[in-house]
């Protein structure tokens, strides 16, 4: 299904929160065809960043060091909720059912962990996500832009092929020198 889903799509949304290592290595395949990536600070995002520059890449939300500031103050939901009010609608529509046919219960525990139980600061990334994502479709519109940051994606991802990577963990994790060498055919008569 990857091989089909992978070529086919024109971006990847990685939108883990900063600092959670949530972004791995699929985006790198999107990256490897052509897809552009909408993504925060995190995991993977950021190795694609450095090869790719930052003006192929669609970063939104806070850095690493932001979450910690956040943290440590003491995220409240409710403050982003109330201050928002394009982000407080769609929070209500989906608390009072829009999106369920009339069943308030339907997303209650999503919409109870966004506002009162959410380890990932969901909410406060929201406003850059959005704002992020108008940029995503002003590009989109502009397809010698969109194309030409495909090709800038498809020419910086060399760095994340496998075979450079089984290298690197042969030498640094399993502490052995890979070789070129070709290994016998395990069923040619020859065992020499």
């Amino acid at each position: 299904l990857a091989e089909k889903i992978m070529p086919a799509a024109d971006l990847s949304e990685q939108i883990s929160t900063a600092g959670t290592e949530a972004s791995g290595t699929g985006n790198m395949k999107f990256m490897l065809n052509g897809g552009l990536t909408i993504g925060t600070l995190d995991g993977a995002n950021v190795e694609m960043a450095e090869e790719m520059g930052m003006n192929n890449i669609f970063i939104f939300g806070m850095t690493v060091e932001d979450v910690d500031n956040v943290k440590a103050k003491g995220y409240d939901a409710m403050i982003y909720y109330n201050s928002n009010p394009e982000l407080k609608q769609v929070i209500d529509m989906i608390k009072a059912g829009f999106f369920s046919h009339g069943n308030p219960d339907t997303f209650k525990d999503i919409v109870d962990n966004l506002l009162y139980h959410d380890r990932f600061l969901t909410l406060a990334d929201y406003a850059s996500y959005i704002s992020t994502q108008d940029k995503v479709s002003a590009t989109y519109q502009d397809t010698t832009a969109w194309a030409r940051m495909a090709i800038h994606n498809i020419a910086s991802s060399g760095k994340f092929s496998s075979d450079r990577t089984i290298a690197e963990y042969a030498r640094e994790i399993w502490g052995v020198e890979p070789t070129l060498d070709k290994l016998p055919d395990p069923h040619s008569e020859d065992k020499a």
